[in-house]
């Protein structure tokens, strides 16, 4: 933790204290409270006693003092009053009253009227601007101290986020993709890589040899591209990707990352990816005593079973080897299978709907497979739109309102308009999502929902049934003749 960061807990560790009435010293606060303390009562008798005593003493002839020409006595209650509020000053008050009858009357003197209505009245408005401003000061005090707690609770959740902003910046630059990054990806390397690169023929020829010289050896295409980009999400530093034929991997790596090094066919980790078809590392519980020389092995599987290739990872980051990244490992190395593996896929579909296009099917195989491999949930939306002018426009706004990762098949009969949109990784709160922005655009632009402009909305989950059938049953509740 650097020092900012220190000093920033250390901060946030400290109650702040602010005083509504400024930064007033212990004598001031003493003079003034800002709140009717319990010993206010003592301390107005004592004071009373102590003025009235001075009094006596100055002038035994005239304790009160009203022959002075101004009534000094009266200051005493009044500022009792503006001290402790109305309350204690007229007990100020009644103790000069008091002090009148023990001293002055036994004097002789009259009752003076007009000195004791004027000071009782000056207390009464006294106390009452002492209360008034108590009250506020203690409101004050009450907002201010609430504020605090506010402030240091803001603080420390500001410093929360900031170790938890520079934790999430450290995993977006070990992992910088997301799971649909991953698969756009994979999908440009397996569908436009349809041909082997010279490097790449080169090698697997020579596998080929050493394997079956009669048999030619399944292309991989894009190897290298996909070698690199895993090894980029999956934080590897050296692998390299050897292909298989009848059972046995060849010695040739089709594409490397890192250091060069010389495969062992025989490696117990190696073994064991290839017989169960799964990723085999140091840590497998089915391999409790494993003695390897490569940390992870993860198998190339296509879509009909059959093992393309085998990755062999010889070094990669110790926090790198947990569940997840192996398990996205898999993900991908399967997807990228089923790309190369494309054919029986489409064609599985093509052969219930024809008219279904190429890309459309491809990825429908894929998603499928990953939903039942790795519990990855894909969904398909179908919109079917009224086929006349304002049904066409509301079409077409959909169509540009698509998002980056899904493919759209748009479909016109004579009747209707349909949109079948597939959505990889998206389950009902995705659909959910989507229809709202859909519906939210709609309102926007055309000052409908989805039920006033007459558009049927049908979904389907991917990998309760086989890809082909699913999508014909999709279209046929869409009102598509397939």
């Amino acid at each position: 933790m650097n020092t900012a960061t220190a000093q920033s807990g250390a901060t946030a560790s400290k109650p702040r204290h602010s005083n509504p009435f400024g930064n007033l010293s212990a004598m001031r606060r003493l003079v003034a409270p800002a709140a009717t303390r319990p010993f206010a009562i003592v301390e107005t008798v004592v004071f009373m006693l102590v003025v009235l005593g001075l009094c006596w003493a100055l002038d035994r002839a005239d304790p009160l003092l009203l022959n002075s020409g101004f009534p000094w006595l009266w200051f005493a209650p009044f500022i009792i009053g503006l001290r402790y509020g109305t309350l204690l000053g007229l007990l100020a008050s009644a103790m000069v009253v008091g002090a009148w009858y023990l001293l002055g009357a036994s004097h002789g003197q009259a009752w003076p009227l007009m000195f004791f209505t004027g000071g009782l009245l000056q207390t009464i408005v006294a106390g009452h601007f002492g209360d008034t401003w108590g009250n506020r000061a203690a409101r004050a005090s009450t907002i201010n101290d609430y504020l605090n707690d506010r402030l240091v609770a803001i603080t420390n959740s500001h410093y929360l986020m900031r170790l938890s902003h520079e934790r999430l910046e450290k995993d977006l630059l070990s992992k910088p993709t997301t799971l649909r990054d991953s698969i756009t990806e994979l999908r440009r390397l397996s569908v436009l890589g349809e041909s082997v690169s010279p490097d790449t023929s080169g090698t697997q020829g020579s596998v080929a040899a050493q394997a079956a010289p009669s048999a030619p050896l399944r292309a991989l295409p894009g190897a290298h591209g996909l070698l690199e980009f895993v090894a980029q999400v999956c934080q590897i530093e050296v692998a390299a990707l050897f292909p298989v034929l009848h059972g046995r991997v060849g010695t040739q790596a089709a594409a490397r990352v890192g250091d060069d090094f010389a495969l062992a066919p025989d490696d117990e980790l190696v073994t064991h990816a290839m017989s169960t078809m799964s990723v085999a590392h140091l840590k497998s519980e089915d391999i409790p005593a494993a003695q390897s020389q490569y940390l992870v092995c993860a198998p190339l599987v296509s879509a009909d079973g059959q093992l393309l290739a085998v990755l062999v990872i010889k070094r990669m980051p110790f926090l790198s080897l947990n569940f997840d990244n192996l398990q996205l490992l898999l993900v991908l190395l399967g997807y990228y299978a089923d790309g190369v593996e494309h054919s029986s896929l489409v064609e599985g579909i093509l052969n219930v709907v024809p008219g279904c296009p190429y890309d459309f099917a491809l990825d429908l195989g894929r998603l499928t497979r990953l939903q039942r491999d790795a519990g990855i949930a894909s969904s398909m939306v179908a919109l079917a739109f009224p086929r006349d002018e304002a049904g066409d426009s509301l079409f077409a706004h959909v169509i540009r309102r698509r998002r980056a990762l899904d493919l759209m098949w748009p479909v016109q009969t004579a009747s209707q308009s349909v949109l079948v949109n597939l959505m990889p990784a998206t389950d009902t709160t995705g659909i959910d999502g989507f229809l709202a922005r859909i519906e939210t655009s709609l309102s926007a632009q055309f000052n409908l929902d989805l039920e006033s402009a007459r558009v049927g909305v049908h979904t389907l989950h991917l990998g309760a049934m086989e890809p082909g059938p699913a999508l014909q049953r999709l279209l046929k509740r869409s009102g598509l003749d397939v």
